[in-house]
């Protein structure tokens, strides 16, 4: 992951921010599974999130707590409350494509789920409508050229099998390629090995080009 992952030493990258808000636990759960999962495909990120988690806990050292207030009150309410049940954690039996967080989040494997054709050579899984965005598992063959298109947000991809490569760089499993309202690029899957990725948007994609504009007309705003 050339440009997100590799940058120069003391200069912030974007994956950076997404790392960042990750360790403070403030991700949505469609992101926090993205990036859950890129952790533990990529080791190498891990170190920076310790770091801050560590500069996160030594602010906190220094930090003088109140005194608490009617104690007693708050422990009984603590204690009356209903039990929180937790989801069954899923075996790690089975397919490895999927790493153990997005399984998680998913419910279930791979081998579950419903492919809907988006477009000739793609095809797409929908986990979660979210009004203007959505998270998505897309499923590319091998050598396609996606159209080209631009964000209304950002999208930030994990890939989970194959590769792809566009203007910013080439990307491989376990990879994070974000994509902000600025970029127009055109993604194309390594000819190698079909590419199996994890989406996750905060606004709508636009087809771009004649073609693009014509299949926008056709695809774009189907659900």
């Amino acid at each position: 992951m050339k440009n997100e992952l590799q940058g120069s030493e003391g200069v912030a990258r974007p994956v950076d921010a997404l790392l960042a808000a990750y360790s403070a636990g403030t991700l949505d759960p469609s992101l926090h599974a993205l990036v859950a999962s890129h952790l533990l495909m990529k080791p190498d990120s891990r170190d920076f999130v310790r770091a801050l988690e560590a500069l996160a806990a030594s602010e906190l050292e220094n930090v003088k707590p109140e005194p608490l207030s009617r104690r007693d009150e708050r422990l009984a309410s603590i204690f009356a409350a209903e039990p929180v049940v937790a989801p069954p954690l899923l075996s790690s039996v089975g397919s490895s494509l999927l790493p153990a967080p997005l399984r998680h989040y998913l419910g279930h494997d791979i081998e579950a789920i419903r492919w809907r054709t988006k477009l000739p050579g793609v095809k797409e899984f929908r986990i979660e409508d979210k009004g203007r965005g959505d998270a998505s598992l897309l499923w590319v063959r091998a050598g396609r050229r996606m159209p080209s298109h631009t964000h209304e947000g950002s999208e930030v991809t994990l890939v989970l099998k194959g590769a792809f490569s566009d203007v910013t760089g080439h990307y491989g499993r376990g990879d994070i390629a974000i994509a902000e309202s600025d970029l127009d690029h055109k993604p194309m899957t390594d000819a190698d090995e079909d590419c199996i990725c994890f989406a996750v948007t905060d606004a709508p994609l636009h087809l771009t080009g004649p073609l693009g504009r014509l299949l926008d007309r056709f695809f774009g705003d189907h659900r």
